[in-house]
């Protein structure tokens, strides 16, 4: 049974910290992690994301020089450091993982993320 689990949100003031867990359990296979956000009124945007093919990390403009993603593998934990916190990024954010490779490796459109955590509440205080 494939599960993936975020934790980590809190609420911090503008200027702030934190790091995010997504941890994942029962895949045969494991091609990366995508860190989406969803905020009230807005549609699901992407975050950041890591390929496990190459351990590359991409970043939307918005957490470029902000956010990091790094993995654990012995741990089964994809990590998402976000740092110098915006009120702006107040949303639940969520892991997900893709169903198949991909040439566009986590890149890829959402539709090829077919398994999604239940989300994690950032909220960020001016």
């Amino acid at each position: 049974q494939v599960q993936l689990v975020e934790s980590g949100g809190g609420v911090v003031q503008a200027g702030g910290s934190l790091t995010l867990s997504c941890t994942t359990s029962g895949f045969t296979e494991e091609y990366g992690i995508g860190w989406f956000r969803q905020a009230p009124g807005n549609g699901r945007e992407r975050v950041s994301c890591i390929d496990f093919t190459d351990g590359r990390t991409y970043h939307e403009d918005f957490a470029k020089g902000r956010f990091t993603v790094a993995r654990d593998s012995a741990k089964n934990t994809v990590y998402l450091q976000m740092n110098n916190l915006k009120p702006g990024d107040t949303a639940i954010y969520i892991c997900a993982a893709p169903r198949r490779y991909s040439g566009y490796g986590c890149l890829a459109g959402s539709y090829v993320y077919s398994y999604w955590g239940q989300g994690t509440q950032v909220t960020v205080s001016s």
